[in-house]
């Protein structure tokens, strides 16, 4: 069983918990994730680590509510505990060599774009942090973000926060201005990291994407995350799940993707009602 220490709500649909995991923060690095069961009967679900303290022996975790098992994980209190959480799984993000970065997340893809952030930012590289939302009321980890890059751009879709437009726009405006990167890191909805992946083919900068397709082992024994990357198939949770972008099947991968929502939304409506007048 792994304590929950903290627990904090970053927006109506977004919370962050701190797991007492010491063998799991041991090991952690910037890029990897865990796999939990909220309880014995539980599903297994992936959730990259957000940040990790090896002194405290802590891991951060950041999730979305989107279907049954992130709603029962919502609804543990703090002080309560999570049945099983595995990790580290995956392979940690390539940081090696870099000096100039640009980091480019979208919406709740943020708490996975914010720990290479800052490992990018502790080893002094020069990193330019461009992060987008809907609105200014899913806004998450800005402080954090600005604490820990050379430049942070914030946009939404709406302009009630920060610049009006996409992630892609602000990038954009960057290249053309003169900035150059070693490597662009993307993270978020697939559709936004398959725009920002044709943007930067146009001025031929490499660019890795996170991938998070469903999951259910970890250990590459079930397939059921696997993608397609320049014609070879791979899976994201034991050959990623970063990935060349430009290599990268998204049109596959969001098909895929779309695959279980009629079954995930039933669940999650199934256990919403199961928490109602419950707080």
């Amino acid at each position: 069983m792994y304590k929950i220490l903290r627990r904090k709500e970053l927006n109506p649909t977004v919370t962050l918990l701190e797991i007492e995991a010491p063998a799991v923060a041991k090991k952690a690095e910037p890029g990897q994730f865990i796999i939990l069961r909220t309880d014995e009967d539980g599903e297994r679900i992936p959730l990259t680590v957000a940040d990790f303290d090896r002194e405290k022996g802590t891991v951060t975790i950041i999730f979305q509510i989107v279907g049954a098992t992130t709603e029962k994980l919502n609804h543990i209190p703090e002080g309560g505990y999570i049945h099983d959480f595995v990790g580290p799984l995956g392979v940690a993000t390539h940081t090696d060599g870099l000096k100039k970065v640009a980091v480019v997340g979208g919406g709740v893809g943020c708490a996975i774009a914010f720990p290479i952030t800052k490992k990018l930012h502790n080893m002094g590289c020069d990193v330019t942090a461009i992060v987008g939302f809907r609105n200014k009321d899913l806004v998450i980890l800005e402080d954090e973000f600005k604490a820990n890059s050379t430049k942070c751009v914030m946009m939404t879709d709406d302009g009630s926060y920060g610049t009006k437009g996409l992630v892609t726009n602000a990038l954009e405006d960057l290249i053309k201005s003169g900035e150059t990167y070693d490597e662009v890191i993307t993270i978020g909805p697939l559709i936004m990291m398959k725009f920002v992946c044709q943007v930067t083919k146009k001025y031929d900068i490499k660019t890795v994407v996170s991938m998070n397709p469903i999951m259910i082992d970890g250990t590459g024994m079930c397939g059921g995350c696997r993608l397609t990357v320049g014609g070879e198939t791979k899976f994201a949770c034991v050959d990623g799940p970063d990935f060349d972008g430009h290599l990268v099947d998204f049109d596959e991968a969001m098909e895929r993707g779309a695959m279980y929502k009629p079954f995930e939304r039933h669940k999650y409506e199934e256990t919403c009602n199961l928490f109602k007048g419950v707080k």
